[in-house]
């Protein structure tokens, strides 16, 4: 093997123009889905405290926002709602006039054609518990009774217009009892984002804070042991196996190890979610001075996209693309 000084590393290294020919992982405006929040009620987008610069929208803001990522060209945006009424069994999940339906309709009319309308398939938004399930008598959350409201609402999303479905939940069975329930009404296009390997997190405070959660107890009976790195891959492989067209680790760069091997054991495309703690987490630090904001947005993101992600869940997502730009 060459040493130096025949062999000199930092010739790669010399100029902007050098290390950008030679840089092996690319960052891309289309590689990047934006979540939103939609409140029903709102007249006007509503801040969210525990994430500077992230809001609860209101429809008009939503259209807004919609339109500014699909002109900056990003892949997605990734819809969630929060209602104002709730009860144990979601129902406003499913109800095509539910603040989530009503909001996927006006996105597909108005960024439909420039960009993917995702939408997040999981109760716990429209839940008075909190859970995303529904819960059994003893109170713990019953997988085959919620498959069923998935598949219910999965159907709700899909004749409001969305062209692809964040499974989030994390029941066993949830990919095939939906891709089930989508075929037999005609929805073969309908694509399915499986967050295979989503883990009982601490980093889903401020998320909870975004969504107005109810959540009761913790979600440690279907959520993945954030010790577990095996099991990750394994449920991505049943995901993939039930139809699942991407599987997802959730979250992102506490978990790039999974992330890694979850691409090198699936032949689908493997996205990862920048979840809302460590978003809150890199705004703090920069906010006090410590840290390079513009930098550290930019190398979190790449090192998702090193580890193997396909495509990235950033709430940085708009701000990421102008940054490239």
């Amino acid at each position: 093997m060459s040493r130096f000084p025949e062999a000199r590393l930092r010739r790669l290294r010399q100029s902007a123009p050098v290390r950008s020919i030679a840089r092996e992982t690319s960052l891309e405006a289309r590689q990047l889905v934006l979540p939103m929040f939609v409140r029903e009620g709102l007249a006007e987008p509503s801040p969210i405290g525990s994430m500077p610069g992230v809001v609860q929208h209101s429809l008009d803001s939503l259209k807004k926002t919609a339109s500014d990522a699909a002109e900056a060209g990003l892949g997605g945006v990734m819809l969630f709602g929060v209602p104002e009424v709730r009860d144990a069994i979601g129902a406003g999940a499913d109800d095509p006039k539910g603040v989530l339906n009503v909001a996927t309709e006006a996105l597909v009319a108005e960024v439909g054609d420039a960009l993917v309308v995702q939408t997040d398939l999981c109760l716990d938004e429209f839940t008075d518990h909190g859970h995303c399930g529904v819960l059994s008598d003893s109170g713990a959350v019953d997988n085959d009774a919620t498959l069923e409201r998935y598949e219910s609402m999965a159907l709700a999303q899909a004749r409001a217009g969305s062209q692809l479905l964040g499974l989030s939940g994390m029941m066993d069975g949830q990919v095939a009892a939906i891709r089930g329930a989508l075929d037999a009404e005609g929805f073969h296009d309908v694509l399915l984002l499986a967050y295979s390997a989503k883990y009982a997190s601490a980093f889903y405070g401020p998320f909870r804070e975004a969504v107005d959660s109810q959540l009761q107890g913790d979600r440690r009976t279907y959520q993945m042991d954030p010790g577990n790195r095996r099991e990750g891959v394994r449920e991505a492989l049943f995901d993939q196996d039930e139809g699942a067209d991407i599987v997802m680790v959730k979250p992102a760069m506490g978990f790039l190890d999974v992330l890694r091997e979850v691409r090198d054991a699936v032949d689908v495309p493997v996205w990862a979610y920048q979840v809302s703690g460590e978003y809150a987490m890199v705004e703090a630090a920069a906010a006090n001075g410590w840290i390079d904001r513009r930098g550290a947005i930019l190398e979190s993101l790449m090192s998702i996209r090193r580890a193997g992600a396909d495509a990235v869940l950033t709430y940085w997502a708009l701000e990421a693309a102008r940054l490239r730009s």
